[in-house]
């Protein structure tokens, strides 16, 4: 997986996801990738971590409350969505990055790294973001 720094949109999968999303853009497509993590007992690996991180963000854009770095190009995509009947991503975006912080490839992957607190703190924003 390639990154290139600790918000949710600087690496491969999440940026891959956000093209496909901007492309089409759908709840389900948000709900998919939330509940793949969410739901997960075991460890999650590192790219379905990192595409539930960019629904989630995509979740708390849509609620008004995007990160200072979320995409440009999917601003116009995220204002055609209902943001009245986005209770369930809420709860499940907020689900799904618990688990990755919790348990996740991606999470150990940071926890070795110089940015580790720079990486938790953006998640917990984005938690602060989806409440």
């Amino acid at each position: 997986m390639g990154t290139w720094g600790y918000y949710n949109f600087d690496n491969d999968a999440a940026a891959d996801f956000a093209e496909d999303f901007r492309d089409n853009h759908n709840e389900a497509k948000l709900l998919e990738a939330l509940v793949a993590v969410a739901e997960e007992e075991d460890h999650i690996d590192g790219d379905a971590a990192s595409e539930a991180l960019a629904a989630a963000e995509i979740v708390a854009a849509i609620l008004g409350k995007p990160s200072r770095d979320f995409p440009a190009d999917l601003i116009p995509v995220i204002v055609k969505l209902d943001a009245s009947e986005s209770e369930d991503l809420r709860e499940m975006a907020q689900q799904a990055v618990q688990a990755v912080v919790s348990k996740s490839e991606l999470q150990e992957m940071w926890a070795k790294n110089e940015s580790a607190e720079d990486w938790q703190h953006t998640q917990q924003d984005l938690l602060h973001r989806l409440t």
